[in-house]
Protein backbone atom coordinates (compact mmCIF):
# COMPACT_ATOMS: atom_id res chain seq x y z
CA UNK A 1 0.00 0.00 0.00
CA UNK A 2 2.81 2.42 0.81
CA UNK A 3 4.39 1.87 -2.60
CA UNK A 4 1.10 2.53 -4.40
CA UNK A 5 0.38 5.75 -2.54
CA UNK A 6 3.31 7.81 -3.87
CA UNK A 7 3.81 7.03 -7.58
CA UNK A 8 4.56 10.65 -8.43
CA UNK A 9 7.25 10.87 -5.76
CA UNK A 10 8.88 7.75 -7.15
CA UNK A 11 8.88 9.20 -10.67
CA UNK A 12 10.41 12.42 -9.36
CA UNK A 13 13.21 10.50 -7.64
CA UNK A 14 13.86 8.50 -10.83
CA UNK A 15 14.05 11.68 -12.91
CA UNK A 16 16.53 13.21 -10.48
CA UNK A 17 18.70 10.09 -10.61
CA UNK A 18 18.67 10.16 -14.41
CA UNK A 19 19.79 13.76 -14.37
CA UNK A 20 22.64 12.91 -12.06
CA UNK A 21 23.70 9.87 -14.14
CA UNK A 22 23.42 11.64 -17.49
CA UNK A 23 25.15 15.00 -17.09
CA UNK A 24 26.31 17.21 -19.90
CA UNK A 25 28.84 15.37 -22.08
CA UNK A 26 32.28 16.69 -21.12
CA UNK A 27 35.95 16.18 -21.82
CA UNK A 28 36.43 13.22 -19.49
CA UNK A 29 33.57 11.38 -21.14
CA UNK A 30 35.72 11.11 -24.27
CA UNK A 31 38.17 9.13 -22.14
CA UNK A 32 35.66 7.16 -20.09
CA UNK A 33 33.67 6.19 -23.20
CA UNK A 34 36.42 4.07 -24.84
CA UNK A 35 37.41 2.61 -21.45
CA UNK A 36 33.82 1.57 -20.77
CA UNK A 37 33.66 0.08 -24.25
CA UNK A 38 36.80 -1.99 -23.60
CA UNK A 39 35.38 -3.02 -20.24
CA UNK A 40 32.19 -4.18 -21.95
CA UNK A 41 34.14 -6.25 -24.49
CA UNK A 42 36.28 -7.76 -21.74
CA UNK A 43 33.16 -8.68 -19.76
CA UNK A 44 31.39 -10.23 -22.75
CA UNK A 45 34.37 -12.18 -24.15
CA UNK A 46 36.93 -12.18 -21.31
CA UNK A 47 39.61 -9.55 -20.89
CA UNK A 48 42.29 -11.88 -22.23
CA UNK A 49 40.71 -11.75 -25.69
CA UNK A 50 41.12 -7.96 -25.70
CA UNK A 51 44.72 -8.36 -24.52
CA UNK A 52 45.56 -10.79 -27.31
CA UNK A 53 44.09 -8.53 -29.99
CA UNK A 54 46.07 -5.54 -28.72
CA UNK A 55 49.36 -7.48 -28.75
CA UNK A 56 48.99 -9.00 -32.21
CA UNK A 57 47.20 -6.16 -33.98
CA UNK A 58 48.60 -3.22 -32.02
CA UNK A 59 52.24 -4.15 -31.46
CA UNK A 60 53.08 -6.75 -34.10
CA UNK A 61 51.01 -5.56 -37.07
CA UNK A 62 50.52 -1.89 -36.18
CA UNK A 63 53.81 -0.76 -34.63
CA UNK A 64 55.93 -3.46 -36.26
CA UNK A 65 54.21 -3.12 -39.63
CA UNK A 66 54.79 0.65 -39.70
CA UNK A 67 58.48 0.32 -38.87
CA UNK A 68 58.81 -2.50 -41.40
CA UNK A 69 57.18 -0.49 -44.18
CA UNK A 70 59.35 2.61 -43.82
CA UNK A 71 62.50 0.60 -43.08
CA UNK A 72 61.95 -1.59 -46.14
CA UNK A 73 61.32 1.36 -48.46
CA UNK A 74 64.55 3.07 -47.46
CA UNK A 75 66.41 -0.26 -47.43
CA UNK A 76 65.40 -0.88 -51.06
CA UNK A 77 66.26 2.69 -52.03
CA UNK A 78 69.45 3.45 -50.09
CA UNK A 79 71.01 0.04 -49.41
CA UNK A 80 69.96 -2.06 -52.43
CA UNK A 81 69.83 0.97 -54.80
CA UNK A 82 66.73 -0.25 -56.65
CA UNK A 83 64.43 1.57 -59.03
CA UNK A 84 60.84 2.23 -57.82
CA UNK A 85 59.33 -0.37 -60.18
CA UNK A 86 61.89 -3.00 -59.09
CA UNK A 87 61.31 -2.30 -55.40
CA UNK A 88 57.55 -2.56 -55.83
CA UNK A 89 57.76 -5.91 -57.61
CA UNK A 90 60.23 -7.33 -55.08
CA UNK A 91 58.04 -6.19 -52.20
CA UNK A 92 55.13 -7.97 -53.86
CA UNK A 93 56.89 -11.25 -53.07
CA UNK A 94 56.82 -10.45 -49.36
CA UNK A 95 53.02 -10.59 -49.45
CA UNK A 96 52.99 -14.22 -50.65
CA UNK A 97 52.68 -15.64 -47.08
CA UNK A 98 49.50 -13.59 -46.70
CA UNK A 99 48.05 -15.17 -49.83
CA UNK A 100 48.36 -18.69 -48.42
CA UNK A 101 46.76 -17.89 -45.08
CA UNK A 102 44.27 -20.79 -45.39
CA UNK A 103 47.22 -23.18 -45.07
CA UNK A 104 48.21 -21.58 -41.77
CA UNK A 105 44.57 -21.57 -40.72
CA UNK A 106 44.14 -25.28 -41.42
CA UNK A 107 47.35 -26.08 -39.57
CA UNK A 108 46.27 -24.21 -36.45
CA UNK A 109 42.75 -25.64 -36.59
CA UNK A 110 43.43 -29.33 -37.18
CA UNK A 111 47.10 -30.06 -36.36
CA UNK A 112 47.91 -29.72 -32.65
CA UNK A 113 51.53 -29.66 -31.55
CA UNK A 114 52.16 -31.43 -28.23
CA UNK A 115 48.42 -31.37 -27.77
CA UNK A 116 47.98 -27.59 -28.26
CA UNK A 117 46.27 -25.93 -31.22
CA UNK A 118 47.28 -22.30 -30.67
CA UNK A 119 50.22 -21.89 -28.29
CA UNK A 120 52.94 -23.47 -30.48
CA UNK A 121 51.87 -21.46 -33.54
CA UNK A 122 52.19 -18.15 -31.71
CA UNK A 123 55.69 -19.13 -30.57
CA UNK A 124 56.61 -20.35 -34.06
CA UNK A 125 55.31 -17.10 -35.58
CA UNK A 126 57.39 -15.05 -33.15
CA UNK A 127 60.56 -16.99 -34.00
CA UNK A 128 59.92 -16.49 -37.71
CA UNK A 129 59.79 -12.76 -37.02
CA UNK A 130 62.86 -12.53 -34.79
CA UNK A 131 65.46 -14.51 -36.77
CA UNK A 132 65.21 -12.87 -40.26
CA UNK A 133 64.99 -9.36 -38.82
CA UNK A 134 68.18 -9.86 -36.80
CA UNK A 135 69.83 -11.41 -39.87
CA UNK A 136 68.94 -8.39 -42.01
CA UNK A 137 70.14 -6.04 -39.32
CA UNK A 138 73.55 -7.67 -38.77
CA UNK A 139 74.45 -8.59 -42.36
CA UNK A 140 76.61 -5.98 -44.07
CA UNK A 141 76.22 -6.65 -47.82
CA UNK A 142 73.27 -8.92 -48.53
CA UNK A 143 72.23 -10.00 -52.01
CA UNK A 144 68.75 -8.84 -52.98
CA UNK A 145 67.56 -12.47 -53.21
CA UNK A 146 68.41 -13.21 -49.59
CA UNK A 147 67.08 -9.82 -48.49
CA UNK A 148 63.70 -10.50 -50.11
CA UNK A 149 63.73 -14.05 -48.70
CA UNK A 150 64.35 -12.73 -45.19
CA UNK A 151 61.57 -10.17 -45.52
CA UNK A 152 59.25 -12.89 -46.81
CA UNK A 153 60.01 -15.16 -43.85
CA UNK A 154 59.33 -12.29 -41.47
CA UNK A 155 56.08 -11.65 -43.31
CA UNK A 156 55.17 -15.33 -42.83
CA UNK A 157 55.59 -14.95 -39.08
CA UNK A 158 53.24 -11.98 -39.04
CA UNK A 159 50.72 -13.86 -41.21
CA UNK A 160 50.68 -16.91 -38.93
CA UNK A 161 50.15 -14.74 -35.84
CA UNK A 162 47.39 -12.91 -37.67
CA UNK A 163 45.62 -16.15 -38.63
CA UNK A 164 45.74 -17.42 -35.05
CA UNK A 165 44.20 -14.33 -33.52
CA UNK A 166 41.70 -14.03 -36.38
CA UNK A 167 40.39 -17.47 -35.44
CA UNK A 168 39.44 -16.12 -32.02
CA UNK A 169 37.82 -13.04 -33.58
CA UNK A 170 35.78 -15.10 -36.04
CA UNK A 171 34.67 -17.54 -33.33
CA UNK A 172 33.53 -14.71 -31.09
CA UNK A 173 31.76 -13.06 -34.04
CA UNK A 174 29.64 -16.19 -34.43
CA UNK A 175 28.99 -16.51 -30.70
CA UNK A 176 28.25 -12.78 -30.24
CA UNK A 177 26.98 -11.59 -33.67
CA UNK A 178 25.78 -8.27 -32.23
CA UNK A 179 29.40 -7.53 -31.20
CA UNK A 180 30.99 -8.43 -34.56
CA UNK A 181 31.39 -4.74 -35.59
CA UNK A 182 32.81 -3.92 -32.14
CA UNK A 183 35.42 -6.65 -32.43
CA UNK A 184 36.53 -5.43 -35.83
CA UNK A 185 36.66 -1.90 -34.42
CA UNK A 186 38.90 -3.19 -31.62
CA UNK A 187 41.22 -4.82 -34.15
CA UNK A 188 41.24 -1.73 -36.33
CA UNK A 189 41.82 0.74 -33.49
CA UNK A 190 44.63 -1.39 -32.07
CA UNK A 191 46.30 -1.61 -35.47
CA UNK A 192 45.82 2.09 -36.23
CA UNK A 193 47.11 3.23 -32.84
CA UNK A 194 50.19 1.03 -33.23
CA UNK A 195 50.70 2.35 -36.74
CA UNK A 196 50.42 5.92 -35.49
CA UNK A 197 53.22 5.37 -32.99
CA UNK A 198 55.29 3.31 -35.42
CA UNK A 199 55.13 5.82 -38.27
CA UNK A 200 55.86 8.69 -35.89
CA UNK A 201 59.05 6.98 -34.76
CA UNK A 202 60.01 5.43 -38.12
CA UNK A 203 61.43 8.53 -39.76
CA UNK A 204 63.51 9.43 -36.71
CA UNK A 205 64.78 5.87 -36.34
CA UNK A 206 65.70 5.55 -40.03
CA UNK A 207 67.55 8.87 -39.80
CA UNK A 208 69.56 8.00 -36.68
CA UNK A 209 70.13 4.22 -36.91
CA UNK A 210 69.37 3.49 -40.58
CA UNK A 211 66.96 0.97 -42.10
CA UNK A 212 69.01 -2.02 -40.94
CA UNK A 213 68.86 -0.73 -37.38
CA UNK A 214 65.09 -0.54 -37.72
CA UNK A 215 65.04 -4.19 -38.79
CA UNK A 216 66.84 -5.05 -35.56
CA UNK A 217 64.16 -3.28 -33.50
CA UNK A 218 61.47 -5.30 -35.29
CA UNK A 219 62.59 -8.32 -33.28
CA UNK A 220 60.85 -6.79 -30.23
CA UNK A 221 57.23 -6.99 -31.54
CA UNK A 222 57.98 -10.54 -32.74
CA UNK A 223 59.20 -11.42 -29.24
CA UNK A 224 55.89 -10.17 -27.83
CA UNK A 225 54.10 -12.63 -30.11
CA UNK A 226 56.19 -15.39 -28.53
CA UNK A 227 55.08 -14.08 -25.13
CA UNK A 228 51.44 -14.45 -26.18
CA UNK A 229 52.16 -18.08 -27.04
CA UNK A 230 53.86 -18.68 -23.71
CA UNK A 231 51.02 -17.30 -21.60
CA UNK A 232 48.25 -18.73 -23.73
CA UNK A 233 45.98 -21.05 -21.77
CA UNK A 234 44.12 -23.67 -23.72
CA UNK A 235 42.97 -27.22 -23.05
CA UNK A 236 45.46 -29.86 -24.08
CA UNK A 237 44.36 -32.60 -26.44
CA UNK A 238 45.34 -35.90 -24.84
CA UNK A 239 46.27 -38.92 -26.96
CA UNK A 240 45.58 -37.10 -30.20
CA UNK A 241 45.71 -39.42 -33.19
CA UNK A 242 47.49 -37.78 -36.08
CA UNK A 243 45.73 -40.24 -38.34
CA UNK A 244 42.73 -37.94 -37.92
CA UNK A 245 44.57 -35.02 -39.53
CA UNK A 246 43.94 -36.18 -43.09
CA UNK A 247 40.23 -36.64 -42.42
CA UNK A 248 39.96 -33.24 -40.75
CA UNK A 249 41.75 -31.59 -43.66
CA UNK A 250 39.32 -33.27 -46.02
CA UNK A 251 36.28 -32.29 -43.94
CA UNK A 252 37.46 -28.69 -43.66
CA UNK A 253 38.14 -28.52 -47.40
CA UNK A 254 34.68 -29.87 -48.18
CA UNK A 255 33.08 -27.33 -45.85
CA UNK A 256 35.02 -24.43 -47.39
CA UNK A 257 34.20 -25.59 -50.90
CA UNK A 258 30.51 -25.95 -50.12
CA UNK A 259 30.45 -22.52 -48.49
CA UNK A 260 32.29 -20.80 -51.33
CA UNK A 261 29.74 -22.13 -53.81
CA UNK A 262 27.00 -20.13 -52.11
CA UNK A 263 26.19 -16.88 -53.98
CA UNK A 264 26.01 -15.02 -50.66
CA UNK A 265 29.68 -15.92 -50.11
CA UNK A 266 31.50 -15.94 -53.45
CA UNK A 267 30.00 -12.63 -54.59
CA UNK A 268 31.43 -10.51 -51.73
CA UNK A 269 34.72 -12.44 -52.01
CA UNK A 270 34.95 -11.48 -55.68
CA UNK A 271 34.24 -7.85 -54.82
CA UNK A 272 36.94 -7.95 -52.13
CA UNK A 273 39.50 -9.14 -54.68
CA UNK A 274 38.52 -6.58 -57.31
CA UNK A 275 38.46 -3.64 -54.89
CA UNK A 276 42.02 -4.47 -53.79
CA UNK A 277 43.41 -5.44 -57.18
CA UNK A 278 42.21 -2.25 -58.86
CA UNK A 279 43.97 -0.01 -56.35
CA UNK A 280 47.17 -0.01 -58.49
CA UNK A 281 49.74 0.69 -55.77
CA UNK A 282 51.80 3.42 -57.46
CA UNK A 283 52.30 6.63 -55.59
CA UNK A 284 52.44 5.50 -51.95
CA UNK A 285 56.21 5.11 -52.01
CA UNK A 286 57.15 7.74 -54.53
CA UNK A 287 58.11 10.40 -52.01
CA UNK A 288 60.88 8.05 -50.81
CA UNK A 289 62.54 8.58 -54.21
CA UNK A 290 61.65 12.24 -54.66
CA UNK A 291 64.70 13.23 -52.63
CA UNK A 292 66.88 12.06 -55.52
CA UNK A 293 65.09 14.20 -58.09
CA UNK A 294 64.30 17.84 -58.78
CA UNK A 295 60.91 16.90 -60.28
CA UNK A 296 58.76 17.00 -57.17
CA UNK A 297 58.52 17.90 -53.49
CA UNK A 298 61.40 16.92 -51.24
CA UNK A 299 60.65 15.29 -47.88
CA UNK A 300 63.22 14.34 -45.27
CA UNK A 301 63.19 10.92 -43.64
CA UNK A 302 61.80 12.38 -40.42
CA UNK A 303 58.99 14.17 -42.23
CA UNK A 304 58.05 11.03 -44.18
CA UNK A 305 57.46 9.36 -40.82
CA UNK A 306 55.36 12.32 -39.65
CA UNK A 307 53.27 12.17 -42.83
CA UNK A 308 52.54 8.49 -42.34
CA UNK A 309 51.85 8.89 -38.61
CA UNK A 310 49.23 11.56 -39.28
CA UNK A 311 47.83 9.25 -41.93
CA UNK A 312 47.51 6.59 -39.21
CA UNK A 313 45.59 9.16 -37.16
CA UNK A 314 43.24 9.44 -40.12
CA UNK A 315 42.77 5.67 -39.99
CA UNK A 316 41.88 5.94 -36.29
CA UNK A 317 39.29 8.60 -37.10
CA UNK A 318 37.87 6.31 -39.78
CA UNK A 319 37.60 3.46 -37.26
CA UNK A 320 35.91 5.71 -34.71
CA UNK A 321 33.46 7.05 -37.29
CA UNK A 322 32.56 3.50 -38.29
CA UNK A 323 32.18 2.40 -34.66
CA UNK A 324 30.00 5.28 -33.47
CA UNK A 325 28.05 6.25 -36.60
CA UNK A 326 28.25 3.75 -39.46
CA UNK A 327 28.54 0.23 -38.06
CA UNK A 328 24.78 -0.46 -38.37
CA UNK A 329 24.45 0.75 -41.97
CA UNK A 330 24.02 -1.75 -44.87
CA UNK A 331 27.22 -3.17 -46.30
CA UNK A 332 26.51 -2.13 -49.89
CA UNK A 333 25.91 1.52 -49.04
CA UNK A 334 29.13 1.77 -47.03
CA UNK A 335 31.18 0.03 -49.73
CA UNK A 336 29.73 2.22 -52.49
CA UNK A 337 30.44 5.58 -50.88
CA UNK A 338 33.80 4.63 -49.38
CA UNK A 339 35.06 3.23 -52.71
CA UNK A 340 33.84 6.29 -54.62
CA UNK A 341 35.40 8.77 -52.19
CA UNK A 342 38.63 6.76 -52.07
CA UNK A 343 38.94 6.98 -55.84
CA UNK A 344 38.22 10.70 -55.84
CA UNK A 345 40.76 11.29 -53.06
CA UNK A 346 43.46 10.05 -55.43
CA UNK A 347 43.12 13.36 -57.25
CA UNK A 348 44.99 14.91 -54.33
CA UNK A 349 48.04 12.88 -55.38
CA UNK A 350 47.62 14.25 -58.90
CA UNK A 351 47.50 17.81 -57.61
CA UNK A 352 50.70 17.29 -55.62
CA UNK A 353 52.58 15.75 -58.55
CA UNK A 354 51.46 18.53 -60.93
CA UNK A 355 52.29 21.08 -58.20
CA UNK A 356 48.76 22.52 -58.39
CA UNK A 357 48.80 22.84 -54.61
CA UNK A 358 51.37 25.63 -54.93
CA UNK A 359 49.07 27.50 -57.30
CA UNK A 360 46.35 27.59 -54.63
CA UNK A 361 48.93 28.52 -51.98
CA UNK A 362 49.20 25.23 -50.03
CA UNK A 363 52.82 24.20 -49.26
CA UNK A 364 53.97 20.71 -50.22
CA UNK A 365 54.39 19.54 -46.63
CA UNK A 366 50.89 20.54 -45.54
CA UNK A 367 49.29 19.17 -48.69
CA UNK A 368 51.11 15.84 -48.36
CA UNK A 369 49.83 15.48 -44.79
CA UNK A 370 46.25 16.23 -45.85
CA UNK A 371 46.58 13.81 -48.75
CA UNK A 372 47.83 10.91 -46.62
CA UNK A 373 45.27 11.59 -43.88
CA UNK A 374 42.38 11.56 -46.38
CA UNK A 375 43.67 8.37 -48.01
CA UNK A 376 44.01 6.48 -44.71
CA UNK A 377 40.68 7.78 -43.41
CA UNK A 378 38.73 6.68 -46.48
CA UNK A 379 40.73 3.49 -46.85
CA UNK A 380 39.76 2.45 -43.34
CA UNK A 381 36.10 3.28 -43.99
CA UNK A 382 36.30 1.06 -47.06
CA UNK A 383 37.99 -1.80 -45.20
CA UNK A 384 35.90 -1.92 -42.01
CA UNK A 385 32.57 -3.11 -43.51
CA UNK A 386 34.44 -5.67 -45.61
CA UNK A 387 36.09 -7.05 -42.47
CA UNK A 388 32.78 -7.31 -40.64
CA UNK A 389 31.17 -8.92 -43.67
CA UNK A 390 34.03 -11.42 -43.98
CA UNK A 391 33.77 -12.44 -40.31
CA UNK A 392 30.06 -13.18 -40.78
CA UNK A 393 30.68 -15.46 -43.76
CA UNK A 394 32.65 -18.04 -41.74
CA UNK A 395 31.00 -21.44 -41.14
CA UNK A 396 31.08 -22.91 -37.66
CA UNK A 397 34.10 -25.02 -36.72
CA UNK A 398 36.58 -23.58 -39.23
CA UNK A 399 36.09 -19.89 -38.55
CA UNK A 400 39.81 -19.17 -38.48
CA UNK A 401 40.56 -21.12 -41.64
CA UNK A 402 37.70 -19.65 -43.65
CA UNK A 403 38.37 -16.12 -42.45
CA UNK A 404 41.99 -16.64 -43.50
CA UNK A 405 40.76 -17.83 -46.90
CA UNK A 406 38.70 -14.68 -47.40
CA UNK A 407 41.56 -12.46 -46.27
CA UNK A 408 43.94 -14.30 -48.61
CA UNK A 409 41.61 -13.47 -51.48
CA UNK A 410 41.97 -9.81 -50.56
CA UNK A 411 45.74 -10.22 -50.22
CA UNK A 412 45.93 -11.76 -53.69
CA UNK A 413 44.21 -8.60 -54.88
CA UNK A 414 46.80 -6.51 -53.04
CA UNK A 415 49.59 -8.59 -54.59
CA UNK A 416 48.05 -8.04 -58.04
CA UNK A 417 47.81 -4.33 -57.30
CA UNK A 418 51.50 -4.14 -56.40
CA UNK A 419 52.56 -5.94 -59.59
CA UNK A 420 50.17 -3.96 -61.79
CA UNK A 421 51.61 -0.78 -60.33
CA UNK A 422 55.19 -1.93 -60.85
CA UNK A 423 54.51 -2.91 -64.46
CA UNK A 424 52.79 0.41 -65.11
CA UNK A 425 55.75 2.33 -63.66
CA UNK A 426 58.08 0.36 -65.94
CA UNK A 427 55.91 0.92 -69.04
CA UNK A 428 55.78 4.66 -68.38
CA UNK A 429 59.54 4.67 -67.72
CA UNK A 430 59.24 6.18 -64.25
CA UNK A 431 62.59 5.79 -62.44
CA UNK A 432 64.21 7.12 -59.28
CA UNK A 433 65.24 10.27 -61.17
CA UNK A 434 62.49 10.56 -63.83
CA UNK A 435 58.90 11.39 -62.87
CA UNK A 436 57.64 13.00 -66.09
CA UNK A 437 54.87 10.42 -66.59
CA UNK A 438 53.98 9.92 -62.94
CA UNK A 439 50.83 12.01 -63.34
CA UNK A 440 49.64 9.62 -66.07
CA UNK A 441 50.16 6.61 -63.80
CA UNK A 442 48.24 8.30 -60.98
CA UNK A 443 45.37 9.21 -63.29
CA UNK A 444 45.12 5.59 -64.48
CA UNK A 445 45.25 4.44 -60.86
CA UNK A 446 42.42 6.78 -59.85
CA UNK A 447 40.17 5.55 -62.66
CA UNK A 448 40.95 1.94 -61.69
CA UNK A 449 40.03 2.65 -58.06
CA UNK A 450 36.52 3.69 -59.04
CA UNK A 451 35.97 0.74 -61.41
CA UNK A 452 34.87 -1.73 -58.64
CA UNK A 453 31.66 0.31 -58.37
CA UNK A 454 30.57 -1.45 -61.58
CA UNK A 455 30.25 -4.66 -59.56
CA UNK A 456 28.95 -3.18 -56.31
CA UNK A 457 25.88 -5.41 -56.69
CA UNK A 458 28.09 -8.30 -55.48
CA UNK A 459 27.95 -6.86 -51.95
CA UNK A 460 24.81 -7.82 -49.99
CA UNK A 461 22.38 -5.14 -48.84
CA UNK A 462 22.10 -6.62 -45.35
CA UNK A 463 23.27 -4.72 -42.28
CA UNK A 464 26.09 -5.90 -39.96
CA UNK A 465 23.70 -7.11 -37.25
CA UNK A 466 21.98 -9.63 -39.55
CA UNK A 467 22.99 -13.22 -40.16
CA UNK A 468 24.23 -13.86 -43.71
CA UNK A 469 25.05 -17.55 -43.93
CA UNK A 470 22.02 -19.79 -44.61
CA UNK A 471 21.24 -22.58 -42.18
CA UNK A 472 22.14 -25.27 -44.74
CA UNK A 473 25.86 -24.47 -44.52
CA UNK A 474 27.68 -27.53 -43.13
CA UNK A 475 29.91 -27.15 -40.09
CA UNK A 476 33.15 -28.82 -39.13
CA UNK A 477 33.57 -29.02 -35.40
CA UNK A 478 37.16 -28.87 -34.25
CA UNK A 479 37.36 -29.71 -30.57
CA UNK A 480 39.08 -27.90 -27.74
CA UNK A 481 39.24 -24.53 -29.50
CA UNK A 482 36.14 -22.79 -28.22
CA UNK A 483 37.44 -22.23 -24.72
CA UNK A 484 40.67 -20.50 -25.64
CA UNK A 485 41.79 -17.67 -23.43
CA UNK A 486 45.01 -16.00 -22.42
CA UNK A 487 46.14 -16.73 -18.89
CA UNK A 488 46.49 -13.79 -16.56
CA UNK A 489 49.94 -12.60 -15.61
CA UNK A 490 48.51 -12.15 -12.11
CA UNK A 491 46.13 -14.33 -10.14
CA UNK A 492 42.61 -13.02 -10.52
CA UNK A 493 39.53 -14.00 -8.58
CA UNK A 494 37.36 -13.97 -11.71
CA UNK A 495 39.75 -15.88 -13.93
CA UNK A 496 38.00 -18.55 -15.93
Amino acid sequence: MVEDENPEAKLKVMDEEELRVDPKFGFWDYIRGPLNWLKMLAKEMHWSFVFGVVIVYGFNQGLGGALNRVGTEYYMKDVQKLQPSEAQIYQGFTSIPWMVKPIWGLMTDVVPILGFHRRPYFIFAGILGIVPMLYLSLHQQMHIFFAVLSLTIGSAGAAIADVTVDACVAQNSNKHPHLAPDMQSLCSLSSSTGSLLGFFLSGLLVHFIGPKGVFGLLAIPAALVCLVGIILQEPQTVNFSYKQVGKKFLDATKTMTATLKLPDVWKPCLYLYLSNAMSFNIYDGMFYWYTDSDAGPHFSQEFVGYILSIGAAGAILGSLLFQYALKDHPFRDLCFWSQLLLGLSGMLDLMLVLRLNLIVGIPDHIFAVLDECAFQFLGRLKWMPLLVLSSKLCPSGIEGTFFALIMSIGNIGTFSSSWFGGVLLNILKITRTRFDNLWVAILIRNIARISPLLVIFLVPRTDPTSSILPSKVPSTEIPDDDKIELVSLMTSADRR
